[in-house]
Order: C-alpha cells, then structure tokens, then sequence
C-alpha cells in the first residue's frame, strides 16, 4: 500500500473513532488487513484510537465536540443529576445560575431559574419516582419564600447581582410558587404565589405593557417574551381562582399581539438583540402566548404561537443544527445554535402536537432533542456530566463557555416530553399533558 492510500485510512479512521463510530473505524481497520498492511502497521491503528480518544476528552472539556445519543432515560438521569450538582454547590436551596467552564467555578444561586426549575424536578419525581428530586424541589421552593421581597417582587440576577425586582424573574418564580402550592399543599407557597402575582398586576401598565420593573441585564426594559410571565399569572389563576390573574395575562398577550408581523415574527423580543432575536426567546414568547390562549380560550394567540412552530420547523434541518438567532424574515443570522432555545423548542412543538395532531411538530421535537443529546456528555468530570451548554460550539453568542442551569431544566423538560409523546404515538393517542406547568 502506498504512503497516501495509507495516510488516507488513517485520516478515515482517525474520524469515525472522533464521531464516536467504533464499528464503523473496526471495519476500516478490517479493510487494512486485507489491503496487506502487516502487523506492525496495526499498531499505528492503536494510535489512531488513543489518539482519536484523547482528542473527544479534549473535545469534551472545549464543548466543541459530539457524541453518540444514549436511551433518552439515560440522558435526562444525567440532566437531573447536573440540576442536583447544581444545587449542591450553593450554600443555600436555590440552584446556581451556571458553571463556567474557564474558570471552572460555580455562580451564586439563580432565583429567576430556580423558580421554574422547581416544575421540573417536581416533574421527574413523579415520572421517575424519585423522592429525592421531589424533597429538592420543597427546599428550593422555600428558598424561594424565603429571599422573596415584602412587596412580593423577586430580584434580579443572580444572588448579590441585584436588590431590585423585576417583571420577567418574579414571573419565572411565581411558577414554582403555584406548583409547590398544588405538590406541598403548604400555606406559604400559595401566599408567596399570591403576593407574586399581585406584584405583577400593579406593575402592569394599562394596555398589559410591562414597562417598569425591566432587568438591568437586558437591553430594553420593554420584551415580548414576558408572555411567559403572563403564562404564569395565568397559572396563578389556576391556582388561587382569582379572575384578575387571567385578565390580566390576556392583556399582555394582546398587547405582544401588536408587535407581530404578518409572517408571525415579533418585534422587541430579545434581551440584547431585537433585529436578531434568540431562539430562547422566541421560544418563550411562543409558550406565553400558547398557554394563555388554551387558558384562556383565546384560539389568535394559540394561532400566533403555532406560526412562530411552522417557521421554526421550516428552517430546521434534518440534523437539528438549528441557528441560534433568527431576523425578521425567520432567517438564521448566526452559525452556533443556541441548546437552551432548541430544547424550549422542543417542548413547544410538543405541546403543539399535543393540541394539533400535526405529525410534522412531533417529529422536530425528535430532532432537536437527537441534536441537543450529541452535544451532551454522559461521562468525564461532574460539573460538565449530564449538563448543556449555552451554545453549541460553545462559544457560541448565547452564554459562551458557560452550562447555565436554565439550559438542564428545559432540556429535562424536552426528554420528558419526547417520553409523552412517543407513548402516546405507541397507544395511538394525543392531548394536552397538565404536568408542564413551568
């Protein structure tokens, strides 16, 4: 064999053994045999696979990297497991915001996040039993109660960020409040559930604008994706049974309504960007305004939500790589993809089948969720194990070099969902599942 034909199995097999293909680079180095490479040439093939095993770890550490996709059981284990490391590196109940990679340090707790992740873990527990995840969820549900400000606002940033309230992060926390209050039955989770959603109506201007009481870590004070924080007044409603709680979620979903264009795309909806909006945002808005509208029996919202589903199922390809901003012609500007978006995608579009039957959102929702699991690593040290990065290489332009926790909760969220719906495709039914709450 001569040197190039040579230098050329190694390249091949050097590859497949980097995309994790081992049968695949076995059969090249099969191939080699019968080509007449004799037995001292094999042991550049040993090479090959030390090398090819360092460079995945190497890979692994750098978040550059892919690996195979695991039993989906598997993967949200590993998810919980990073959400549970997550919160045991905090002195308190409340989840930390994220781990950096470069520094190799954990934040401080995160009470926006920790207040939704609550739903999920709530969530596992009972798909899986596990009452370790549902004794977690009591204690940040408590840590919650317990950082919560007298007028029932909830700060911004993480813990030391910020002593101020704010709209979208007192919305997040109030869904843990609503789902601490249906699992605990305790009578403070539905008072600071109580006084969280009165804190938002005040705050509220009269054509459902939230203009006051914008995030200091966002560009512009006013956002459409606070239609998830309407979701979680309406949640309150659910809860409480108070009428104004809705209302008042209605009202901001029709004022979101008036920043949508004709192709479904709406205006002031990112926190640094709104020419180029995130997927993460676009997602959140997208879940506001379908909640509400089923909540609420509002079929124009449940309309806008689904337009904002078909435009991302249109632009994602089969491999899942979808863009991690879109402009207003729903075209990708961005060549990373933002994982914490994929997965609140992924949940979306779930519910949307849920609602629709439309086989076409089932099948994104497994894309994006084979996608997100081949940039998820299920082995080496614990703060990178099981957790998912900001962006894919991650160094991507949604938190670079970083694992946020908000990133772990939807993906759970999406495993969990994908579980749903491939049951309900194996008994041959559908509908709307009352557990994602959050």
């Amino acid at each position: 064999m001569d040197q190039t034909c040579f230098v050329h199995c190694i390249a091949v097999e050097f590859h497949l053994q980097l995309d994790g293909w081992a049968r695949p680079a076995m059969a090249v180095r099969v191939v080699w045999f019968q080509i007449g490479v004799d037995v001292a040439m094999t042991d550049v093939s040993r090479i090959v696979s030390r090398l090819a095993a360092s460079f995945r770890l190497a890979a692994a550490r750098a978040g550059v990297g892919f690996y195979p996709v695991h039993d989906l059981d598997m993967h949200l284990s590993a998810t919980i497991d990073w959400l549970r490391c997550a919160q045991d590196a905090t002195p308190d109940g409340g989840v930390a915001q994220s781990y950096f990679v470069k520094r190799g340090v954990w934040t401080n707790s995160y009470p926006e996040t920790t207040g939704y992740i609550i739903p999920t873990m709530l969530r596992y527990a009972e798909v899986a039993g596990d009452e370790d995840a549902r004794e977690r969820a009591k204690r940040m549900a408590d840590w919650e109660c317990e950082i919560q400000l007298p007028d029932g606002g909830v700060v911004a940033g993480a813990v030391g960020d910020s002593d101020r309230p704010t709209v979208f992060n007192t919305g997040q926390v109030l869904f843990g409040f609503v789902v601490a209050a249906e699992a605990f039955g305790a009578a403070r989770y539905e008072r600071s559930a109580r006084e969280a959603a009165d804190w938002l109506c005040a705050a509220q201007d009269d054509d459902g604008c939230w203009r006051r009481f914008g995030s200091p870590m966002t560009a512009d004070a006013v956002n459409v994706y606070n239609t998830r924080t309407a979701w979680a007044l309406a949640r309150a409603h659910q809860l409480t049974g108070e009428q104004r709680y809705l209302d008042a979620a209605v009202s901001n979903c029709d004022w979101a309504m008036t920043r949508r264009q004709e192709n479904g795309w709406f205006a002031d909806n990112c926190l640094l960007d709104p020419a180029q909006p995130f997927v993460h945002t676009i997602a959140y808005a997208m879940r506001g305004l379908l909640e509400v509208g089923v909540c609420a029996q509002r079929q124009e919202f449940i309309d806008a939500a689904a337009s904002i589903g078909d435009a991302m199922v249109e632009a994602l390809p089969e491999s899942g790589f979808l863009p991690g901003r879109f402009d207003s012609e729903w075209r990708g500007t961005v060549r990373w993809s933002c994982l914490t978006g994929n997965a609140q995608l992924a949940v979306n579009l779930g519910r949307l089948y849920q609602l629709r039957g439309d086989s076409r959102y089932r099948e994104a929702v497994f894309t994006l969720n084979r996608f997100n699991c081949r940039t998820q690593a299920l082995s080496g040290d614990p703060p990178v194990r099981g957790g998912v990065k900001g962006s894919h290489p991650i160094d991507g332009g949604y938190h670079p070099w970083q694992y946020p926790n908000w990133a772990a909760k939807f993906f759970a969220d999406a495993l969990m969902m994908e579980a749903d719906l491939r049951k309900e495709q194996r008994s041959g039914t559908a509908g709307p599942h009352p557990a994602f709450t959050g």
